[in-house]
């Protein structure tokens, strides 16, 4: 640069003395640390002409948005020579590199007079595997990997990508199709590239490669509207003879492919039997609406759903291995037990392409009915061989598998291989493993967990505040942490400003972020929250007691129940920033948290050194939970309101016109009683808190509550479609019940525990995670599936295919009764009423029975239980005896929660017994007369019999005889036919909201 600028002007002393050559000087070390500049490659058309096949080139596109089916990459390999090019879709990048070595053995079949000298592959992981390597080491093939970040040293590869997606995108947006349909786009624009010449040469790759000149009298306007035949079964002489399709390419000169329009199934068919109208262009649902075409050819937040598992390297070793036992042709084949089955879908192109939401039009195909697919979807994902308890090798025969196979190690960063592990339902976010072997309980702790996960919008909520900066609603999030900062100073959470005393430990901090969603999904606002992390917390120094009562399920459905039944509102208030206002009873620092400005005066020092004395509990802290209650009960009791040990949340105040009951569920406050009282409580309540009225109860707790003219009907309909969606089940077929009728027969018996050499599923496949939401589901307002989920939650340790269809098996379910839920009438005026009963030998493999109960308060459900027996059970006798004492034990809480509820409310109810029918009719006259001792009774505990007889006694439970087809808690011991099935569902009160 200097000798530029002192050649263009006058006055240096160097103006007329002579440079040396830019090459015979030294280069500058500052100029070369400083300065790049990208050179473009040499072209090497002139100077070198590779053989046909003497060099490949590969690479990979993607993650794709949307997925086009199960697909969201596509791999393209091309010969440096002839630029014969072969394209695949790939679901995920760990088979990237077994359909790569696939593609490989084929070439060298079909051309076995060209040998592959070399192949070049960037440096992605996909395509490191040490399998491969030795393979092409044995054969004699070269594997180049370009320098990393330089595109260009693969660059035919790269420009096959890009030219395929200049292809694609203009055949997309000639049709009326979605953006989904991107991989057949793909794959017919590899087809049309392999038919004309290239810049290099003056016949098409297909000439080069066979021979022979391309013959294009099949090719159609891709997307066009194309009439192919009714299959025979399905034809009528009268009827019409050809349905509507969408072409979408071909398989061959003869085989076209296309679409479903009602459906999006992909199907084929002869072309010579087509009739082809290029001027139409069908969309997919019958709509005419354009959908609007963007497709996202790499999206790196994606990566994350396709993290790298050992099944890149054990697919590669199967080919391997395949092909080993092919090389002893004609007697390997006989012996089955030596061949190894490879999981590579057999397909190259998706199996569906879903239908845009709301987009179904039944007029589009009114010539015929839409041709529906059987099985599951050809291009699917296929599950990968698992492991088996107790071996070593998936593989089948020990001694028929290589040793370089049997001696497949895990690396460090492969921890999810790990046979008793499991990805979480949002492992790619998270990278949250479950132990199956630390979960053989699951509990309502863990079943909230993952519902909790499963609320969660498919856009994950920002992590820290950087990543609010880098969102596009940066502005959103902003204003929240502002709004936060100021409630922070309004209610006088910090103190001063210390240097951290030498003896004190301060706690840290961190923002959380959330959007609140509606019963809708809908957002309704940013929220942002300074949380403490309490986890550093010391017993006994920081805090003392941490309990802090919340309201249960049963009591917030006998309150529904309450309200429906004396005409009550219901009303729902949000407590903002409740933790804030309780005290602490402890000193406890806190460091300066991001966002905090710090006074001028303390500037001097780095702000590690200073800590915050809080003055009021804070989010995260192990006590704030209970100081909030105490300061809310605290009130609550000052102004008249009454609440027990028995509903400890739950408060009550009697006045001259009525009552009025607040049910508290943390900073969530339901309030039942008329207008009046409603209207004086929430006066009452905004003196003290600042509140957020949210007007008539219709979402709290997960619960969708709609309000309907004769009673309210509580359901789960948004969860449960995204629990389907997110299993990838929102599009299975519906079925009636929620399990198969078992069989007597112990061996034949599906749910029967994991066998020896069986397969156990992989830790890819969320088992835990699909009990858990289904738990949370049966908890809250679906008892119809208790005792379905209750029985897989057992194989939970080590579950198999078998139990992973009868997960299936309940989602199919739930898929046809979305919309189901308790529905709670005005008009029943029927008491509280238990139903119990027991499965005798409900689990077979460890002769363990089934207790189940029901208790219904004016014909619909409030409390319900599906369990195995702790106990073996020498008959059927025995059994209902200890469901009986269960079923008792629950009915005494249930009387003494809601007699104390109306008691409070000055609502007058005789002490009459609570009815419980059991279908024993041995057992009940048992109850009644107590213990007595016997050849068949000698075993049983008196206690079993002592408790029960004494509450009939005491004249709180009285025993009925039913018959078994009318006892409701049949539902919860065993899998019953669809008619019976059904009307035990309708018994306890459950309805569809479609229906209403």
């Amino acid at each position: 640069m200097m000798r530029r600028i002192i050649g263009s002007t006058h006055g240096h002393q160097l103006k007329d003395q002579k440079f040396p050559q830019i090459g015979k000087v030294t280069p500058c070390i500052s100029c070369s640390l400083g300065k790049l500049i990208v050179r473009p490659s040499p072209s090497k058309i002139e100077k070198e002409s590779p053989m046909f096949l003497e060099r490949i080139q590969g690479d990979i596109c993607g993650p794709i948005h949307p997925p086009c089916g199960p697909f969201r990459y596509f791999m393209v390999l091309i010969d440096a020579s002839s630029r014969w090019s072969h394209v695949c879709l790939l679901s995920t990048r760990n088979v990237a590199f077994a359909k790569f070595l696939a593609q490989i053995i084929k070439l060298r079949a079909h051309f076995p007079d060209y040998s592959i000298k070399k192949v070049r592959l960037d440096n992605a992981g996909e395509f490191t595997s040490q399998a491969f390597n030795d393979y092409c080491m044995s054969v004699g093939i070269v594997v180049e990997h370009p320098v990393a970040h330089v595109h260009t040293q693969n660059g035919l590869a790269e420009s096959l990508i890009k030219r395929l997606q200049l292809i694609a995108r203009p055949l997309i947006m000639r049709t009326k199709l979605p953006i989904s349909i991107w991989g057949h786009a793909i794959l017919h624009a590899a087809s049309l590239i392999r038919m004309r010449p290239s810049a290099y040469h003056t016949y098409t790759p297909i000439q080069l490669a066979f021979g022979q000149e391309p013959n294009i009298s099949h090719l159609r306007i891709f997307g066009c509207a194309v009439y192919v035949p009714i299959a025979p079964p399905q034809r009528t002489k009268m009827g019409p003879q050809r349905r509507l399709g969408i072409y979408v390419g071909y398989e061959s000169s003869s085989i076209i492919r296309y679409l479903e329009p009602l459906t999006g199934d992909v199907f084929t068919a002869r072309f010579a039997d087509c009739h082809f109208n290029e001027t139409t262009f069908p969309a997919l649902g019958g709509e005419k609406k354009i959908q609007e075409k963007d497709v996202s050819w790499c999206e790196p937040s994606l990566l994350y759903l396709d993290p790298r598992t050992k099944q890149c390297e054990t697919e590669v070793q199967k080919i391997m291995h395949l092909q080993e036992i092919a090389n002893q042709l004609p007697d390997a084949f006989t012996d089955t037990k030596r061949v190894t089955k490879s999981y590579i879908p057999a397909v190259n192109a998706p199996a569906r392409i879903e239908v845009p939401v709301g987009q179904t039009n039944n007029k589009v195909t009114e010539e015929s009915k839409a041709r529906l697919k059987r099985g599951r979807p050809l291009g699917s994902k296929n599950k990968n061989p698992r492991k088996k308890k107790g071996t070593e090798i998936a593989f089948g025969n020990e001694e028929s598998v290589p040793e370089e196979i049997q001696n497949i190690k895990n690396s460090p960063e492969e921890e999810m291989n790990d046979i008793d592990k499991e990805v979480a339902i949002n492992y790619g976010y998270t990278k949250k493993l479950w132990n199956r072997n630390e979960m053989k309980n699951i509990n309502d702790i863990f079943s909230y967990t993952v519902a909790c996960d499963i609320f969660g919008n498919d856009d994950p909520e920002p992590m820290s505040v950087i990543e609010c900066q880098n969102r596009e609603d940066w502005a959103k999030w902003k204003e929240a942490i502002q709004v936060e900062l100021n409630s922070l100073n309004k209610r006088k959470v910090f103190g001063s400003i210390v240097l951290t005393p030498e003896v004190v430990k301060p706690i840290g901090n961190r923002w959380v972020f959330v959007r609140k969603r509606n019963e809708k999904n809908e957002i309704m606002r940013y929220k942002a929250r300074l949380v403490a992390q309490g986890f550093s917390q010391r017993p006994g120094i920081d805090y003392e007691e941490t309990y802090s009562p919340v309201m249960d399920a049963i009591t917030f459905r006998y309150l529904i129940s309450l309200a429906v039944s004396k005409n009550l509102e219901m009303r729902l208030m949000d407590v903002v920033t409740a933790y804030l206002y309780g005290s602490l009873d402890s000193d406890i620092y806190m460091k300066i948290p991001e966002g905090f400005k710090m006074p001028e005066a303390l500037s001097t020092r780095p702000k590690e050194m200073y800590s915050i004395k809080l003055q009021r509990s804070l989010y995260g802290l192990k006590q704030s939970g209970r100081m909030w209650y105490n300061r809310l009960s605290d009130y609550l009791i000052s102004k008249g309101y009454t609440n027990n040990l028995i509903c400890p949340c739950v408060f009550i105040k009697k006045t001259t016109s009525g009552y009025v009951i607040i049910a508290v569920y943390v900073d969530d406050l339901n309030i039942i009683g008329t207008n009046k009282e409603i209207h004086e409580v929430i006066v009452l309540l905004k003196e003290e808190f600042e509140m957020k009225d949210l007007g008539r109860t219709k979402y709290c707790l997960g619960l969708q509550i709609e309000h309907i003219h004769n009673g309210i009907l509580v359901h789960q309909s948004n969860y449960v479609e995204k629990v389907l969606k997110r299993f990838n089940m929102d599009k299975a077929n519906p079925l009636s019940t929620p399990m198969v009728v078992r069989s007597l027969n112990i061996d034949n018996d599906p749910f029967r525990p994991c066998e020896e050499n069986e397969d156990v599923l992989g830790p890819e496949v969320p088992y835990l995670s699909a009990i858990g939401a289904l738990m949370y589901l049966t908890n809250c307002t679906r008892p119809d599936i208790s005792f379905a989920v209750n029985l897989l939650a057992r194989f939970s340790s080590s579950p198999t295919k078998r139990h992973w269809n009868g997960i299936k098996h309940i989602f199919r379910y739930l898929r046809g009764t979305v919309d189901l839920g308790l529905f709670y009438s005005n008009n029943s005026k029927e008491d509280l009423i238990g139903y119990a009963d027991a499965g005798y030998l409900s689990d077979l493999h460890k002769a363990r029975s089934q207790t189940g109960y029901v208790f219904i308060n004016g014909g619909t459900a409030i409390s319900w239980r599906s369990q195995k027996q702790t106990l073996v059970a020498t008959s059927s006798n025995h059994a209902e005896v200890i469901a009986l004492h269960e079923a008792s034990r629950e009915c005494v809480w249930l009387r003494s929660m809601t007699q104390l509820i109306l008691t409070s409310c000055g609502i007058e109810k005789g002490k009459i017994p609570t009815l419980i029918y059991e279908d024993n009719s041995a057992c009940v006259i048992q109850m009644k007369e107590g213990y007595i001792k016997s050849d068949r009774t000698k075993h049983i505990p008196p206690r079993f019999f002592s408790y029960t007889q004494d509450l009939i006694k005491d004249n709180q439970i009285e025993m009925k005889y039913i018959q078994s087809s009318n006892n409701a808690a049949d539902l919860f011991t065993k899998a019953l036919p669809t008619a019976l099935f059904r009307k035990h569902v309708h018994s306890i009160g459950m309805r569809h909201a479609h229906n209403m």
